[in-house]
C-alpha cells in the first residue's frame, strides 16, 4: 500500500529528468523553480549531478567561453518575457547545446496559443528548438525543449507546497463583479459558486490547468486513482478540472492505489489564517524573520553568531544567511518536523535538547540546563561550535534552526503578537452578545498613529507592544471573517456604513503617518516610500480594502452545514473559535454521520450519474472522502503551521493510524493574507506572458 512517506519523496523524483541533463552544463533557473528545488536538495543536488554552475534566470547573466552547454529551468509558458530572457542569455553566450525545461505542459502551451487540436506531437516545443539553434548561431547545434512538473516542494513529511502557485488565491465577491462586468447582462453569474473555469480570465485558466497537470503527474508517478472532493468555489473549479483531465481519466482506469483528495478554499476560514492564536514556534519564526530573497516560504537566519565577524550595521551582508529548509535526512530534519507540528514550549525544549546532544557528540563542554529556554542560552550553546569546523559542518542544520529560534525569541515585534492575541480573545468573548458594528467600534481607539503623545510616556518613543497599521489590518480581516457570527439587526446596516467611513478615515491617517512602509503597506498602497504616498492615494487604497473586507462576511453563505466557525459562550464555557479544517475532518472520519452536503464529490462523471439514477430504485452509496486509505487535503490559498498541528492532532484523536498528507499553494504567515486578499493581480497571475 502506498504511504504518505512515499508521496513525500515524489517531488525529488520530479527533478530526476532535469538532473539527467545537467552534466557539464551551466544551469539558469527562475525563482519559483529554485524555491521548489531548495526543499529537494538545493543547488548542491545540481552540482552533484554534474552541473558546472547555477545562475539566476536573468537577461544580465550569460555563459562563459568555456561553457558550451546550458540548461534552463522555468515555471512559466515559453512566451513573452521568458522567451526574451532565454534569447538574451543564449545570444550573449557561446552555447552549442541548449536544454529548456518548462513546468508548463505542451497541452497548456497549445491552449495559450488558442490551438484546440489534441496532438501527440509537440509543435510548440519543436518550433522553440529551432529558435534556440538560430540564437546559438548554427542550425546543426543541439536544442531540446522538455516538460517536467518541478513545482512541488516537500516542506515536511506531512506538507508539500507548490511555489509556482503561491499567489493563487480563492475567488472573492469583488472578483465576481469584475468577471460579470465583461459579460452580457443575460449571461452574468449570480454567485461565485456558479462560476465555471471558462468564465475566468485566460491567465487564471492557464494557471489552474498547470496546477491540475502537475497534480496528475504526481498521482501518475504514484500509480494512484483519486476521488476528488471540493469545498468552496475555486476548489470546485480545480477539482472539476482534475476530474475531466484527459490523462487523469486514463490513469484512473488502471492505477492500483486509491486515495481521496479534498480541495478547500482558504477563504472558508480566514480567522485561522490571520489569528495570533497559534501556539506554534515555526509560525512565529516565519512571521518575524525576513523572507529569504526570491522565496515565499523560507526565511533568512543570521549566521554571525557562528563567526568572529564583528556586528555592524552592514555586517548582515558579510555572511550568507542560513535558512529553515533541511532536505537531507538528519537530526535537523527530525527537529524541523517537531518544530512544525508541536506546541511552542515542547518545540523549544526539543531545540535545546538537539543542541546539547550535538555538542555531546562533538565533546564540546555544554551541559544541559533546566528551566525556561531563553535566546541567550541557545546562542551561548551555538557559540561553542565555532571552535570546530568539523562540528559546524556536521550539525549546520541544527545550528540554523536553533539560531532561527533564538532570533525569533528576542525579536521586538513578538510583544505586538501577544497584544493582538489578547485583543482577539476579547473580541471572541464579546462576539455572541453584540452586533457587528459594536464589535468593529472596539477597533477605533486603536486607530492612532504609532509613537504619538498618548501612546507612550515619553511622547515620542514607539512602544514595542503598540499595534501598527499591519496589526490593525489583520484585526479587521479577523473581525470581518467572523461578521456573520455576530447578532444582526435592521439598524446595524446603517450604523455599519457610518462606522466604516470613520474607520477608513482613521486608518488612512495612520498609514500616512508611518515613517517606513513595510511590505504589507507597499502592496496595499502601491508605494515604496512614505514620500510617494499621498493622502488621496492612501484613502483610495483603504476604501478598496474595505470593499474586499465586506465580501469576506458572506464567504460561507452558500454552505448548508459548515457555516459557522464560532461557538458562543453558554455561561459555563468560554466562547471558542471552531477551526473549519477540524469540522471537515470530523465529517470525514465520523462514518456514522450523514453525508455532508458541503463536501462536494467531483470525480464521479458518468458513473456517478448512473449511480444517482439507480439510487431511485435501489440503495447506492456515493463515495466519501474517508473510504480510501490515504487522504489529501489541498488548501487553495495556503495553510498555516498551526493548522498542520491541528490536522495531525485531530486525525490522531478521531482515527489513529490514518494517513493524511497536506498539499497547499504555500505555507502561510498571518501577514501573507493581506497581500493575497487585496492583490489587484489575483485574476491575472504572472504566467510569463
Amino acid at each position: 500500500m502506498l504511504t504518505a512517506e512515499d508521496f513525500a519523496q515524489l517531488p525529488h523524483r520530479m527533478w530526476e529528468k532535469v538532473f539527467s541533463k545537467v552534466k557539464k552544463a551551466v544551469v539558469f533557473m527562475d525563482d519559483r523553480c529554485a524555491e521548489a528545488l531548495h526543499w529537494s536538495g538545493g543547488a548542491a543536488a545540481l552540482l552533484e549531478a554534474g552541473a558546472r554552475n547555477v545562475k539566476q534566470f536573468s537577461s544580465f547573466e550569460a555563459g562563459g567561453e568555456n561553457e558550451p552547454k546550458a540548461v534552463f529551468v522555468v515555471s512559466t509558458l515559453l512566451k513573452g518575457r521568458t522567451v526574451d530572457v532565454i534569447k538574451d542569455v543564449v545570444t550573449l553566450s557561446h552555447f552549442q547545446y541548449c536544454v529548456v525545461f518548462t513546468a508548463v505542459p505542451h497541452s497548456v502551451h497549445l491552449f495559450a496559443n488558442n490551438v484546440s487540436t489534441d496532438t501527440e506531437a509537440c509543435p510548440v516545443f519543436e518550433q522553440f528548438e529551432e529558435k534556440l539553434c538560430e540564437w546559438m548561431g548554427n542550425m546543426n547545434y543541439t536544442a531540446e525543449v522538455l516538460h517536467s512538473p518541478v513545482v512541488f516542494a516537500p516542506v515536511s513529511q506531512q506538507l508539500t507546497v507548490a511555489p509556482p502557485f503561491a499567489r493563487l488565491f480563492p475567488l472573492l465577491p469583488a472578483d465576481l463583479e469584475s468577471i460579470n462586468a465583461r459579460r452580457p447582462e443575460k449571461k452574468r453569474f449570480g454567485a461565485l459558486n456558479n462560476l465555471d473555469v471558462h468564465a475566468l480570465p485566460a491567465e487564471l485558466q492557464i494557471q489552474i490547468k498547470c496546477l491540475v497537470s502537475a497534480l496528475n503527474s504526481m498521482f501518475e508517478a504514484a500509480g494512484t486513482r483519486e476521488e476528488s472532493f471540493a469545498v468552496g468555489p475555486m476548489s470546485r473549479i480545480i477539482a472539476g478540472e482534475l476530474a475531466n483531465h484527459n490523462q487523469a481519466k486514463n490513469r484512473r482506469k488502471t492505477a492500483p492505489n486509491k486515495a481521496s483528495i479534498i480541495f478547500i478554499d482558504r477563504t472558508m476560514d480566514l480567522t485561522g489564517a490571520v489569528g495570533h492564536h497559534g501556539d506554534n514556534l515555526v509560525e512565529k519564526i516565519l512571521t518575524v524573520l525576513e523572507p529569504l530573497p526570491g522565496h515565499v516560504t523560507d526565511v533568512q537566519v543570521d549566521m554571525l553568531e557562528l563567526t568572529d565577524v564583528q556586528r555592524t550595521p552592514h555586517s548582515h551582508n558579510t555572511v550568507a544567511p542560513g535558512c529553515l529548509a533541511q532536505s537531507q535526512p538528519s537530526s535537523a530534519g527530525s527537529l524541523w518536523e517537531t518544530m512544525l507540528t508541536s506546541k511552542h514550549k515542547e518545540a523549544l525544549m526539543e531545540v535545546r535538547r538537539h543542541l546539547v546532544e550535538a555538542a555531546t557528540k562533538e565533546k564540546l563542554p555544554i551541559k544541559m540546563s533546566m528551566g525556561r529556554v531563553t535566546p541567550d542560552q541557545l546562542c551561548s550553546y551555538v557559540k561553542w561550535f565555532r571552535s570546530s569546523w568539523e562540528a559546524l559542518e556536521s550539525h549546520c542544520g541544527v545550528l540554523q534552526l536553533a539560531l532561527a529560534t533564538a532570533q525569533m525569541l528576542r525579536h521586538p515585534s513578538l510583544a505586538r503578537w501577544d497584544s493582538c492575541l489578547a485583543f482577539e480573545r476579547l473580541l471572541l468573548q464579546a462576539l455572541g452578545d453584540a452586533d457587528f458594528p459594536a464589535m468593529l467600534r472596539q477597533l477605533l481607539p486603536l486607530m492612532k498613529p504609532r509613537g504619538g503623545k498618548d501612546s507612550s510616556s515619553s511622547g515620542s518613543r514607539l512602544r514595542e507592544d503598540e499595534c501598527g497599521p499591519e496589526e490593525l489590518i489583520l484585526l479587521l480581516i479577523y473581525l470581518y471573517s467572523l461578521a456573520e457570527e455576530a447578532q444582526h439587526t435592521d439598524a446595524a446596516e446603517e450604523e455599519l456604513e457610518k462606522l466604516e467611513r470613520e474607520l477608513i478615515g482613521a486608518l488612512t491617517l495612520v498609514i500616512t503617518q508611518e515613517t517606513d512602509l513595510g511590505p504589507m503597506l507597499q502592496n496595499l498602497t502601491g508605494c515604496a516610500t512614505p514620500e510617494d504616498l499621498s493622502m488621496e492615494r492612501a484613502h483610495t487604497a483603504v476604501e478598496n480594502m474595505f470593499k474586499t473586507l465586506r465580501g469576506l462576511s458572506y464567504m460561507r453563505d452558500h454552505l448548508k452545514q459548515l457555516r459557522s466557525v464560532y461557538t458562543a459562550s453558554d455561561g459555563v464555557h468560554q466562547a471558542t473559535y471552531r477551526p473549519f479544517l477540524r469540522q471537515i475532518l470530523e465529517e470525514v472520519f465520523h462514518s456514522d454521520r450523514p453525508e455532508c452536503p458541503d463536501i462536494e464529490h467531483m470525480s464521479g462523471g458518468l458513473t456517478d450519474l448512473l449511480k444517482t439514477g439507480f439510487s431511485m430504485f435501489m440503495k447506492v452509496s456515493r463515495p466519501r472522502p474517508g473510504d480510501n486509505p490515504l487522504l489529501f487535503l489541498f488548501l487553495v490559498g495556503g495553510v498555516t503551521p498551526s493548522e498542520l498541528r491541528l490536522i495531525k492532532d485531530t486525525v490522531t484523536s478521531l482515527k489513529p493510524g490514518t494517513q493524511v498528507l497536506v498539499l497547499s499553494t504555500r505555507l502561510l504567515r498571518p501577514t501573507d493574507i493581506p497581500e493575497l486578499l487585496f492583490s489587484t493581480h489575483r485574476l491575472q497571475p504572472d504566467i510569463g506572458l
